[in-house]
């Protein structure tokens, strides 16, 4: 297949969960067919995107200049467009410029598919187009700002929030019934859009990890001590991690006074290393090459999280790595684990607390979940067999649309 994909946002560094399952996935794809990637985002410094040239057949980026997030010129912007229809986190990627340059590439090149990654890049496909079209949703977008609103307390963030809830909301309808097919990365997210797309366009792709990269170590842990990774400047995480610091750590401590906790990933906010700065045995360590050996030294694994769609690659990896994992139920959203056997749920801070306590006092328990997390991940979901479900989808939809070209 020739395959044309579309994402904003930039795919490398692979350093969020959105670019770490893209980038896989794309990666075992071009071992098989033609890929050409086409991608917009933020201009930003030592951009490493021409990498990708010796990955795909080829690959088309356009930097833009977008301003910073969460800082006044954002607010400026967003204040310009405030009574567009369209979602804030569509327009400002979705710019006449990259509409213009992949209308050019399609007059080019022939594809047989075209794969828009995320929501956010439904803006600018070519939806009168006759090449078949699949959007490949790794979140329920709408569901992620209702959370936002739902748990949002400063006034005009909570307004902010209802508004692009409903503007993604509608967004997410318009688009998804012009695709051809819809791939969702859970069971959960295609329940929510089967209410309004037939079953038969959508398929569920599970979410995979790096079973080699990702593997259990012999080394030491540290007693008493926690780990968060993700990306910081992803809203649920702070959301999540600032919460957790302010109503369970203190429920822990009063069990155990010396427990430490590691936050690690790129770009913390001023707010979250001052909350931080002020507790005893709390690390935020920004950006960092490599999170294995944070989740190794770790004795469990923390996904505190309130608000977010699709799947949670933070708990895939620490699986992999045999680690034991607390998350509240929408932090563990989608995936296919057991409670109390490949990792423990629990939703309010004393539950939480509780059962993140337990593990640290017992070993043989952290032991016996770890070894059951990774011979789940490791037997099931390895990119290269996530892939090989995401092909098969792809050419079942090529092979749909030439037998309608032949009928018709």
């Amino acid at each position: 297949m020739r395959i044309l994909w579309v994402k904003a946002g930039g795919l490398v560094p692979p350093d969020t969960g959105g670019k770490i399952r893209s980038y896989n996935i794309l990666s075992e794809l071009a071992r098989k067919h033609s890929v050409t990637c086409f991608l917009f985002y933020a201009t930003h410094e030592n951009d490493v995107h021409s990498e990708l040239e010796t990955l795909f057949d080829q690959s088309i980026c356009i930097p833009l200049d977008l301003p910073r997030p969460k800082s006044f010129g954002e607010l400026c912007d967003y204040g310009a467009h405030l009574f567009s229809r369209t979602p804030y986190n569509i327009r400002k990627f979705c710019r006449p410029r990259v509409r213009q340059e992949l209308r050019r590439l399609l007059h080019q090149a022939g594809f047989d598919v075209i794969v828009c990654d995320f929501l956010v890049a439904a803006g600018v496909i070519p939806w009168d187009s006759p090449t078949p079209k699949v959007i490949f949703t790794h979140n329920v977008e709408a569901m992620i700002w209702r959370r936002h609103y739902e748990v949002a307390s400063n006034p005009l963030w909570k307004a902010l929030s209802w508004r692009e809830w409903r503007a993604m909301k509608a967004a997410e309808r318009k688009y998804l019934a012009r695709a051809d097919h819809v791939l969702t990365v859970s069971e959960n997210d295609r329940a929510v859009f089967n209410e309004y797309v037939e079953t038969a366009r959508l398929s569920v792709i599970p979410t995979g990890a790096d079973t080699e990269y990702f593997a259990p170590s012999v080394e030491p842990e540290i007693p008493g001590s926690l780990v968060f990774t993700g990306s910081m400047d992803w809203l649920p995480n702070e959301d999540g991690i600032l919460h957790f610091i302010k109503e369970t750590l203190p429920l822990i401590r009063q069990e155990e006074p010396e427990v430490s906790v590691c936050i690690v990933g790129r770009n913390p906010s001023p707010r979250l290393r001052q909350v931080a700065a002020r507790e005893k045995k709390l690390e935020v360590t920004g950006r960092v090459e490599d999170i294995r050996p944070f989740l190794v030294r770790s004795q469990v694994c923390i996904v505190p999280l309130r608000i977010g769609g699709g799947t949670r690659l933070k708990i895939f990896e620490a699986m992999s790595m045999g680690k034991a994992v607390v998350s509240t139920r929408v932090g563990a959203e989608g995936l296919p684990v057991r409670n109390g056997e490949h990792l423990l749920l629990a939703d309010d801070s004393e539950s939480f607390a509780r059962s993140t306590v337990n593990l640290l006092r017992d070993a043989s328990r952290r032991r016996q979940i770890g070894l059951a997390a990774r011979k789940l991940v490791e037997e099931n979901y390895s990119w290269r067999q996530v892939a090989r479900v995401f092909s098969n989808v792809l050419e079942d939809v090529v092979a749909g649309s030439r037998s309608e070209g032949i009928t018709s």
